[in-house]
């Protein structure tokens, strides 16, 4: 079997095991900021150690920026996809003829043999490819010039070696300073020097255009990092590791992971010295922020070693005090932060923290205010990746977003509710199931018409291929089919319909819709308990599309196939007896997971009541009611009144499960010998001297017709 098709394998297996213990389980969930409202106040989230570093970076105009590598895995082959990456490149802009001949050349041990069976090659590629058998050899000086003369070409004769040969000529002079020969000091620092140099011109030749399908311009960046770190310059290799970076390097994020877990490890004298540099002390304020390398939340050694040198040492420290006050506020050193910002300028972060500090002076006004200037001080595209907290949610944090979610907070708190929803619903998907509450829960539905009439047009429909492959639906979509659902269940059926996201959709809302206005207004009663079973069916078939909640207590945002624990809201800290009071009118009813269910059974009751109890109908409601039921006593209740009230039927013993559809038509007929029924019931027991009595009246009728004609005729 081929290890492309494995990921398919896979998943048909995973189709076929039981679901029992990933339904118990549950996936991971978005992270609430409704939830624990102080938690979100008063916690500052870790920062991204990814967005960090590559702040320190600097773009370098016209490198392009790193592409995934892609390399097909060939079995059997050399197992190092670098090697591999660089066997297919050195391939790519030559002819048939030349590819065999460099790739038997590659196989050779001498590097003078490589050059003499290579002379009909175009010189760059006999120059280059002597030069790496040489560099594999050991060889570094021969390769080294190899590697020049390569570069000494006119330019236009080296179009596909150019950029390969200023790396790799880079590669040989470092490896030539490392050697235990008979350079001295100074030739050691001039090789070194060299190597530089060749690493920087690599760079510029990939800029300019020449061959770099390998990407070296930037993975010169690297190797000049290593370089200078070992020359002791920690400064600028990680300022050249943050620019490798920033060009969408994987090698420079690890590098400066790697240089983190370097600097822990030092002796505190030295490391307090190496925090003079500007650089150094960025690196580590970016990990502590980031909590690199923390587990569940707990602080290891070399991280608190790494807080203790850093927050004792001032040197600098001004230059990056937003920052330092961050860390400052996780560690809860407040009276540091607050001195830090004083300095920290007014940039997003600062502000966002000065909104934390003022709510810990109980200034919700000052907190408000700074919320706002966060809000505009951060870019809207500023990104610090996916977090998970410590209870296992997942929160993909845009500050920008995060800022306007907390601010949201406080506008709940002093009652500006339609602002608090505004605020949650420009974040989309990131704080969506925040929004929905508010939109369901604590906004008016008027207020949440109006808002929805006047920003969120109706966008497209997905296309039916877009539905069976899952695409989800946009926020705005979503909310429109929020919108909608609230109508339905507050009885707004001629406003409805037309919320909904699809025509699909909107057809059966208007069904249900108009079951509901015809129970309600049609004046014949079997027309009415009709009515009110067919929106029963709705109900329990379509009930989580049009009148499900989309958070509690039936989660539409799930689809319904989960369930987040719920507290009971309390007028508290946040939270103020206003909101609560809008949250209990707009609960559902009943407040039960799957409340469209009740619905459903409450309708078919009313169905029932309208029906003659000797009807098939009446047995048939009931019996489909039993199996809509919500839980075993509501399906009992259901068949004990059949039992008490209905009439036999043979289909009862399969009753709730397989039931015949109401014959509504022939119900009509009973309504007339329902209301006899009590009459007959009272007679019964004289029905003889009834019988007896009824012969003699027709008998005296009789004489009386007859006499009546003899006197006529006579």
């Amino acid at each position: 079997m081929s290890i492309r098709n494995w990921p398919c394998q896979l998943l048909a297996l995973s189709l076929c095991l039981p679901l029992g213990c990933a339904m118990a389980c549950g996936p991971d969930f978005p992270l609430r900021l409704l939830g624990d409202r102080a938690q979100t106040l008063g916690e500052l989230p870790e920062g991204s150690f990814r967005f960090e570093v590559n702040r320190l970076g600097k773009a370098i105009t016209g490198l392009k920026q790193a592409e995934r590598m892609t390399v097909d895995y060939v079995y059997g082959a050399d197992n190092d996809l670098y090697v591999q990456a660089r066997n297919t490149a050195e391939q790519m802009g030559l002819s048939d003829a030349q590819r065999i001949q460099v790739a038997q050349l590659r196989t050779l041990q001498d590097a003078q043999h490589v050059q003499a069976e290579g002379a009909s090659l175009p010189p760059e590629l006999s120059l280059y490819t002597a030069g790496a058998v040489a560099f594999k050899a050991g060889e570094h000086a021969a390769a080294a010039e190899y590697f020049r003369n390569v570069l000494a070409l006119p330019a236009d004769q080296r179009a596909l070696r150019s950029t390969w040969a200023a790396y790799s000529l880079g590669r040989a002079l470092f490896a030539i300073s490392q050697e235990a020969n008979d350079l001295d000091e100074a030739g050691r620092r001039e090789s070194l020097q060299q190597a530089r140099q060749a690493f920087v011109q690599a760079r510029q030749l990939s800029v300019e255009g020449f061959s770099d399908p390998l990407e070296l311009g930037i993975a010169s960046l690297g190797e000049e990092a290593r370089l200078v770190r070992q020359t002791g310059d920690w400064n600028t290799a990680i300022e050249l590791y943050a620019t490798q970076s920033l060009q969408g390097s994987q090698v420079g994020y690890s590098s400066l992971k790697q240089l983190i877990g370097e600097l822990s490890a030092i002796p505190d004298a030295q490391l307090s010295e190496l925090l003079k540099g500007k650089a150094v002390q960025q690196l580590i304020t970016a990990a502590l922020i980031s909590h690199v390398g923390w587990s569940y939340g707990e602080q290891p050694p070399s991280e608190q070693k790494l807080i203790k040198a850093l927050t004792g040492s001032t040197v600098g420290s001004l230059d990056n005090a937003d920052r330092l006050a961050a860390l400052n506020y996780q560690i809860g050193d407040y009276g540091t932060t607050k001195t830090l910002l004083e300095h920290a300028g007014d940039g997003g972060l600062a502000w966002w923290l000065r909104a934390k500090m003022a709510l810990r002076e109980g200034d919700k006004a000052a907190a408000a205010s700074a919320y706002a200037k966060a809000a505009k001080a951060f870019p809207q595209d500023e990104n610090w990746g996916e977090r998970s907290t410590f209870s296992g949610d997942y929160e993909t944090l845009k500050p920008g977003c995060r800022v306007d979610g907390e601010s949201a907070l406080l506008a709940l708190d002093r009652g500006d509710y339609l602002q608090a929803f505004e605020q949650l619903y420009r974040s989309q998907d990131l704080y969506w199931q925040d929004a929905a509450v508010v939109a369901e829960r604590v906004l008016t539905v008027d207020e949440l018409k109006q808002f929805v009439d006047r920003q969120v047009p109706a966008p497209a429909p997905l296309t039916q291929q877009e539905r069976e492959r899952y695409v989800p639906l946009s926020v705005a979509a979503r909310l429109r089919d929020l919108l909608g659902r609230r109508l339905l269940r507050e009885e707004r059926y001629d406003e409805a319909p037309g919320y909904f996201d699809n025509p699909e959709l909107q057809a059966k809302a208007k069904h249900y819709a108009e079951q509901r206005q015809l129970a309600e207004s049609a004046w014949w009663p079997s027309r009415r308990a009709a009515a009110y079973f067919n929106a029963g069916m709705a109900a329990r078939e379509w009930g989580m599309e049009l009148l499900g909640y989309e958070m509690g207590p039936d989660y539409a945002t799930f689809d319904g196939n989960y369930s987040l624990e719920r507290t009971e809201l309390k007028v508290g800290p946040l939270i103020t007896e206003g909101e609560v009071q809008r949250q209990r009118a707009s609960a559902a009813k009943p407040d039960e997971r799957f409340h469209y269910r009740y619905v459903a059974t409450g309708l078919a009751s009313k169905a029932a009541d309208l029906l003659p109890h000797s009807s098939q109908a009446f047995a048939a409601v009931l019996c489909s009611a039993a199996g809509w039921g919500t839980s075993l006593e509501e399906e009992s209740a259901f068949y004990q009144r059949y039992v008490k009230e209905g009439p036999y039927v043979d289909w009862a013993v399969n009753f709730g499960h397989q039931c015949p559809s109401p014959d509504f038509q022939s119900a009509d007929k009973r309504y007339v010998t329902q209301a006899l029924e009590p009459v007959r019931s009272t007679l019964r027991p004289y029905k003889k001297w009834l019988q007896m009595g009824g012969v003699v009246v027709v008998t005296a009728a009789a004489l009386l017709l007859i006499n009546r004609r003899r006197r006529k005729a006579s």
